[in-house]
Order: structure tokens, then C-alpha cells, then sequence
């Protein structure tokens, strides 16, 4: 049976930062491409963070290849959401890349010796190689908690929270450590009582310490190195949180032990009412679209080696966290990981072509 027509050498899935930095490389490499994203606009996850996100490292050292993001306007030098949307922007429209939107991609299958990506309007398209740079944001991650539907008030994930004063002058519980467990505490804290649940005491990094430091620990990890195992913090003092830190909210609980209808009990079952709960629980990866491959692990996950799929060998996944490229979810990190298996990608299209 005849292969099926060639649409493209390669489709990129997701027109985020990961799908513009693998893009930026191809581009170098004279590989024809386009990109399908199912945004509106340009910006990828970042359109849907809160009001008041913050990158935390500074704006020179969280730029994707080739063009540095303008310094941040910012005190601290640590760019906002609507900072880096515009640099996505700005990236995407320099170079000139294919991106087509909104499109979202329903499937990817094997046909003969080519793969093809099945849209939701019905389309589909053809190509040598796919890069699925789909991320997290679009898989909040909630966990099961005792009594978790008996709660009657309000219960969102961190990707749906906007903005603080939709919970003025509530009760709030802030489920989650990690920078945005910290960044929307500070945030609802200055309009809202605030309650901090984290797993273990949140870790915060010195002052003047910025991300930097939580890539190169990740990078270390991903190599192997026995020092990156100490933990050294991974909260990142921004400004806001500072703030929250001088104002003597920025304390976290242990968890609690169940739901009730108007609040929780803990450990020692006591009782503490609350209007609303905000999970920053994390995400899972957004790989639904790959099952139809077999390649999708229960966890969402998919088996790699350096970036490629082991059982499909024309699929590239990047963006998802650490197993695929050191801090690949970041904005550095997107760019030091396509420059890394973006020529291994080229060299297996060249090969295949002789």
C-alpha cells in the first residue's frame, strides 16, 4: 500500500514557549514545518495565568533562543504575566513562524511510514515527525480528599484562579506548596484570611536568590550529580511574597484530615470553617491526543529517551517537566532543551531521506 501524501516534515503540537523554541531551530535548520495551536492569540499557558503571576528569574536569563525578553518594568526585575505574553507575541511575530489557530488536535496515529494529526474540525495532516509540545496547563491535577464533595463553597485549581478579589473578605484555603502556592497566597492575602496547607514546610530560597538556581538544581538532577539531591528551597522570594513575608502571613499548616459541608477537620479535630479552596496541586501531562500511539503511560506520561518516544520513533516530546530535558517547562529551559534534541530530530529526518 502506497504512504499517504506528506503534509509537512514536522508538526509541532502546542505554540507555546516550547513550540516556539523548537520552532526557532528547525527554522536554523532549513526543515519546513507549521505549527497548531489551540490558543486564539499567542502567549500559550501563560494567557490563563492569574492577574498577578510573576516569572522568578529575571527577564535576561528567561529568554528563548535567539531574541533576550526586555527587562522587566518591574522593581525586582522579575517580569509579570502580561510581561511575558507580549514577549511570546513579539517572539512568534520576529520570526515569522506557521502557526495556525485556533487548532486543536485531536489524535495522532501511524500510517505506513508517516504519522498523521487528526484535528477536532475533522481535517487532519500528514508528516515525517511529530513534536508534542502540548505542556500541563490544560490537565489540572486535584487530588482525592475525604469529604472533598461535601464541601458546599467554592473549589478551583490554580489554573482557573484569576484574581483576588473574586474572594475578598473570605476564608480562603490554599492547598499546595511550591511558587504559586506562594504567589496566590500573597495575592489573596492582601484582601482574604488565608490558610496555607502544604504536605511539608514550604522551603524558601535567600533573598537574593532568584530561579536560576532551581534550573541548574534541575539540570544537576537530570545528570545525576549527587550534590543536586540537597535540598536548598524552591520558593522564589518575588516581591509579592516578600510582602506577604513582612506582613506575617506567609506561615503554612500541615493538612487536614477531611471535608465538611461548611469546612475542614484537622488532625486533632478541631474544626475550622472556610468559604473557598484553591488547589495548587500541579498538572498532569496533556497527552490525550497521543493515546491512539500506545504510547501513553497511566500517568500521562510517555517513555522517552532524550526527548524521543521509545515506542514511536517519530514522536519528540518536550515541555512536560524534567523527564523530558532539565526544567523543559520553563523559558530557558524550552530553549536549552530544543537546542539539544532539535538536531537529533533533523538527523533522523536526513537519514530517512537517503
Amino acid at each position: 500500500m502506497d504512504s499517504p501524501k506528506i503534509d509537512h516534515d514536522v508538526i509541532i503540537i502546542g505554540g507555546g514557549q516550547t513550540g516556539l523554541a523548537a520552532a526557532y531551530y528547525l527554522r536554523r535548520a532549513e526543515v519546513e514545518f507549521t505549527i497548531l495551536d489551540d490558543g486564539n492569540e499567542p502567549g500559550g499557558a501563560w494567557l490563563h495565568g492569574w492577574d498577578s503571576l510573576r516569572l522568578f528569574s529575571p527577564a535576561s536569563f528567561s529568554s528563548l533562543p535567539g531574541w533576550l525578553m526586555p527587562p522587566s518594568r518591574e522593581s525586582d526585575g522579575y517580569p509579570t504575566r502580561d510581561e511575558v505574553i507580549s514577549y511570546l507575541q513579539r517572539y512568534e511575530e520576529r520570526y515569522k513562524f506557521p502557526v495556525e489557530r485556533p487548532h486543536k488536535v485531536e489524535s495522532v496515529t501511524r500510517e505506513s511510514d508517516v504519522l498523521r494529526v487528526i484535528l477536532a474540525d475533522g481535517s487532519s495532516r500528514t508528516c515525517h515527525a511529530v513534536i508534542s509540545a502540548t505542556g500541563t496547563w490544560s490537565k489540572p491535577f486535584v487530588p482525592d480528599y475525604l469529604g472533598k464533595d461535601l464541601f458546599s463553597g467554592v473549589q478551583i485549581h490554580s489554573a482557573h484562579y484569576e484574581t483576588a478579589d473574586d474572594f475578598a473578605g473570605q476564608r480562603v484555603l490554599i492547598v499546595g506548596g511550591g511558587n504559586s502556592g506562594a504567589q496566590i497566597l500573597a495575592d489573596l492575602s492582601t484582601v482574604a484570611e488565608t490558610i496555607w496547607v502544604t504536605l511539608t514546610p514550604p522551603v524558601f530560597l535567600p533573598d537574593e536568590i532568584d530561579g536560576r538556581v532551581l534550573f541548574e538544581n534541575a539540570s544537576a538532577r537530570v545528570r545525576g550529580d549527587v550534590d543536586a539531591n540537597t535540598t536548598i528551597g524552591d520558593i522564589i522570594m518575588v516581591a509579592p511574597v516578600k510582602a506577604a513575608r513582612d506582613r506575617g502571613v506567609l506561615n503554612a499548616v500541615r493538612p487536614f484530615k477531611q471535608f465538611t459541608e461548611d469546612g475542614v477537620v484537622w488532625a486533632d479535630q478541631t474544626e475550622t470553617k472556610i468559604d473557598a479552596v484553591i488547589w495548587c496541586t500541579g498538572f498532569r501531562p496533556a497527552t490525550d491526543h497521543l493515546k491512539p500511539l500506545g504510547v501513553v503511560e497511566p500517568n500521562g506520561r510517555v517513555q522517552v529517551i532524550e526527548q524521543r518516544s521509545i515506542k514511536e520513533p517519530g514522536l519528540w516530546l518536550a515541555g512536560y517537566g524534567n523527564w523530558t530535558g532539565a526544567a523543559s517547562a520553563t523559558l530557558i529551559g524550552a530553549g536549552r532543551t530544543a537546542r539539544e534534541f532539535v538536531p537529533r530530530l533533523v538527523a533522523d529526518l536526513i537519514g530517512s531521506s537517503e
